[in-house]
């Protein structure tokens, strides 16, 4: 990726030049990980073997398809042609697959699990079908918590992100060739993949956003299995431009495909000179996790190292990304979408305390369905949390004042003196100085500068709960 670069490198590794280049880009959230096959090396009864490899012995079976006329090392395409060549029903193929898949108990593969510890990376793009990545971004950053962000692509179902990259709040894995299902909707076959890649030509058909990113930015694309001219077609698809054309982003190919088809090297040699080939996709992320981390000693506690007691008195736990839907009595956080970071702090300091906490994270929905649900959350939430800093100084219109006018509204219904509404300041605004409603000022005002829970508060919180349930 170096500026200085004229021709493709066929190398071990990339020179240190070139990993303070990308360590650095990883950095600045410049770099999108495109996650192929060759990545998920999974424990089997067997010993070690890639998912794919295995999952096309089970649906060989599955299908009654005979391994005598299947070809040495079969793939999931041959099982699946040849069920088709005995006039079997191609829906039946995809049926079976999950089944097969669905019944497997496998663990993310250490690959896997390293390539999600780079918290850096907060977009990823998977090849394959199975939900092994976002398990692994599940583990290493939430405990295990179901809170990555989870999209799927089919010709018959465009599905984009939902927002510009930069307002992502939570990691997203895109399956770019569709996720496991029982339907017809993800790739096992060679025709299949023509489809998606002919249907990702069309304008009508291509997730825009998506592939904004992927043309902006540099890719890593490991361990992908491409051949020789599914190779060039994608990295044309995802530039959107002539390979030739000058540009300020680069790739590097790492698998083991690739570095092996002198054809493919002579081609990106000449045309492609952004283009940097690692050779071993599971190297290359061991590699980029050691370098990465060597310059991160505070994220080493991925892959499972314990954190140290934080001075609140609590063990500090990572940001969980709320539910889409919010909990039963769960405490409802309202904020201005500046504060944003400062209210993930609230919500891990208070989870950490074994408070339930919920507030909108993703604000993309819009109209009626949207206020009501907003309205009925606070209609039956324990406690409501209005924070205060002076972004809601500074703002005297915005959707968090509607939140705070409901909470205002099921308020009157309450007796006097009942605690419902327990407004937090991030930066020390006073009641007095305040834009909130009048009904607020009488309220004390706890002060969490930028959003440090206190010990004090977390337990006054968990004490009101209690007394709820009585």
């Amino acid at each position: 990726m170096s500026t200085g670069s004229t021709a493709i490198q066929l190398i071990a590794s990339l020179d240190e030049d070139a990993w303070e280049d990308l360590l650095s880009f990883i950095e600045e959230h410049r770099v999108i990980p495109i996650v192929g096959p060759e990545l998920l090396r999974v424990a089997t009864d067997l010993g070690p073997k890639l998912l794919h490899e295995w999952a096309a012995e089970k649906l060989a079976a599955r299908l009654n398809v005979s391994r005598s006329d299947l070809p040495e090392h079969y793939t999931l395409n041959d099982v699946v042609c040849l069920f088709l060549a005995g006039r079997g029903r191609r829906e039946e193929a995809y049926v079976r697959l999950r089944s097969v898949l669905k019944d497997a108990p496998f663990e993310p593969p250490a690959a896997l699990r390293q390539l999600a510890a780079i918290t850096d990376f907060d977009l990823f793009v998977t090849t394959t079908f199975d939900s092994l990545l976002e398990s692994a971004i599940n583990l290493e950053r939430f405990g295990g918590s179901p809170s990555t962000e989870v999209l799927s692509y089919a010709p018959n179902r465009v599905v984009d992100l939902p927002t510009e990259r930069d307002r992502i709040t939570r990691p997203v894995v895109y399956h770019l060739f569709g996720k496991l299902s029982a339907s017809p909707t993800y790739v096992i076959s060679d025709e299949d993949l023509l489809e998606y890649l002919c249907a990702l030509q069309n304008e009508s058909l291509v997730p825009e956003r998506l592939f904004h990113e992927l043309e902006h930015n540099h890719l890593l694309v490991i361990g992908s299995s491409f051949s020789n001219w599914l190779a060039r077609l994608f990295l044309r698809m995802a530039k959107r431009h002539r390979l030739s054309d000058p540009r300020d982003v680069g790739e590097i190919l790492a698998d083991d495909e690739v570095s092996g088809d002198e054809r493919l090297i002579a081609f990106l040699q000449q045309v492609s000179v952004r283009t940097r080939i690692y050779t071993g996709a599971e190297r290359f992320v061991e590699e980029l996790h050691e370098r990465w981390q060597k310059r991160h000693p505070s994220s080493a506690g991925a892959l499972g190292k314990p954190p140290d007691s934080g001075p609140s008195g609590f063990s500090p736990v990572r940001f969980v990304p709320p539910a889409r839907e919010m909990p039963d009595n769960a405490v409802f956080v309202s904020y201005a979408r500046e504060d944003l970071a400062a209210v993930q702090r609230i919500k891990a300091g208070l989870e950490a305390a074994g408070i339930t906490t919920w507030f909108d994270i993703d604000r993309l929905e819009a109209g009626d369905d949207y206020d009501r649900k907003i309205k009925q959350n606070i209609a039956r939430c324990s406690y409501f949390i209005p924070v205060i800093s002076q972004n809601t100084q500074s703002r005297l219109e915005g959707y968090f004042r509607r939140e705070w006018s409901y909470a205002l509204d099921r308020a009157r219904n309450m007796a006097d003196g009942a605690l419902f509404i327990l407004p937090v300041s991030l930066d020390g605004t006073s009641p007095l100085e305040a834009h909130v409603p009048e009904r607020f000022k009488a309220l004390h005002f706890t002060p969490l500068p930028g959003g440090q829970v206190t010990a004090e508060f977390a337990a006054r919180l968990a004490e009101f709960l209690r007394g709820r349930g009585r």
